[in-house]
């Protein structure tokens, strides 16, 4: 549903009445990831999807039902086997659908309208709502927020239950991932077993480019596609320049290393080493691989490369700091043009996020689609 927060929002201030569709969860070859959503207003108007096409002729018609009675409802689309044009999954997979319905000034609309302004301003913000349990509770949400923990509306089941989802909740939101949590029936408070899609959102994820070249330019633009903030970082003003960089959302002059020090990084970011010349590349990557981020690469042909090991091990970064390196950087695409290297360095950012192996789909026996680390699940058993 955060996917789509920007629009919901500007419903939501317009006092127009909608239902949302979200995935809630997904088996087998499903197109979509929980929290992917689309939403249908009561003039008819329909934005978002839910299954890149698949299914959304129906679920566009639960979501006017529920406007329609005001009742949220779970459903479950998927391949059938007995007749090929029932609607369905035919990628395969399955997908479960939570339709909940949202009017002007109703329960979910205060619970979730500060929820989907906080994500239209690009703010960390977290919406938790029951998707499998008693009838009662299904789509009740509880929204949770990253400056203080502190958390909005409640199921109206137990106060237990909403302090231990919003804790679980606000976990998941400072991981900047979507999941579910399972609730056993002691836990619960309300004397049966619960299942909590949490959904976040959070800032773009940050990609530190270090290098001004015609390579870094292309990146740039790919990492932009990708969705990332892009910053590039070079020690000589007369290439990290804005004119040269014009979809960098930022452009620093300043040695690498000490910009890194300086910066904000997560466990999201990516840093993209591209300057290939020692007197750069060793005291920023003696830094960049003790850090916490999701990636590290650097240019260089493998001579470099060797080289460049050495020169590190000479500083102290251990071989297990050094494993963390992807150097030569990217995936072997062949790639020879700038924008062909960016695409083979996002290529293996993308893998390495997602669980992948980079090896051709054709003919090979691995998942179309990683669960990685894009998706979060928690259980709890009980609460005391």
């Amino acid at each position: 549903m955060l996917d789509i927060a920007a629009e919901l929002h500007r419903w939501a201030e317009q006092g127009r009445d909608f239902a949302v569709a979200t995935v809630v969860a997904v088996g087998g070859s499903a197109p979509r990831q929980p929290g992917a959503a689309l939403a249908v207003d009561a003039d008819g108007t329909a934005i978002g999807s839910v299954s890149g096409g698949c299914v959304e002729g129906a679920v566009y018609d639960l979501c006017t039902q529920a406007l329609q009675d005001g009742q949220p409802v779970l459903e479950r689309f998927g391949y059938s086997d007995d007749d090929a044009f029932a609607v369905g999954l035919t990628c395969g997979g399955i997908i479960d659908i939570l339709v909940t319905p949202v009017r002007a000034g109703d329960r979910a609309h205060q619970v979730l309208a500060p929820a989907l302004a906080a994500a239209a301003r690009g703010e960390a913000v977290a919406v938790a709502r029951i998707v499998s349990g008693p009838a009662e509770l299904l789509g009740r949400a509880l929204t949770v927020r990253s400056d203080d923990g502190s958390y909005e509306g409640g199921f109206g089941a137990h106060p237990e239950l909403d302090r231990t989802v919003a804790a679980e909740a606000g976990a998941l939101l400072d991981a900047g991932r979507t999941g579910t949590v399972e609730i056993g029936e002691r836990g619960s408070r309300c004397g049966s077993p619960l299942t909590v899609l949490v959904e976040s959102s959070v800032p773009p994820p940050r990609m530190i480019v270090f290098g001004a070249i015609d390579f870094a330019s292309a990146l740039v633009r790919v990492g932009k596609f990708l969705g990332y903030h892009v910053t590039v970082c070079d020690a000589r003003p007369v290439f990290a320049t804005a004119a040269r960089f014009p979809e960098a959302d930022e452009v620093v002059v300043e040695w690498p290393h000490r910009y890194l020090e300086g910066t904000e990084v997560d466990a999201r970011t990516v840093l993209c080493v591209l300057t290939h010349d020692a007197k750069f590349d060793v005291p920023l990557l003696r830094l960049a691989l003790r850090l916490p981020v999701a990636y590290v690469g650097a240019m260089g042909s493998r001579r470099t490369h060797l080289d460049r090991n050495e020169r590190l091990r000479d500083v102290g970064v251990t071989e297990v700091e050094l494993a963390r390196l992807r150097s030569p950087i990217g995936l072997d695409l062949g790639a020879r043009t700038p924008e062909e290297t960016a695409l083979s360095i996002a290529a293996e950012i993308v893998a390495a996020r997602r669980g992948g192996s980079g090896v051709p789909l054709a003919g090979a026996h691995t998942p179309i689609h990683h669960d990685g680390a894009a998706v979060g699940v928690g259980r709890i058993g009980s609460v005391a």
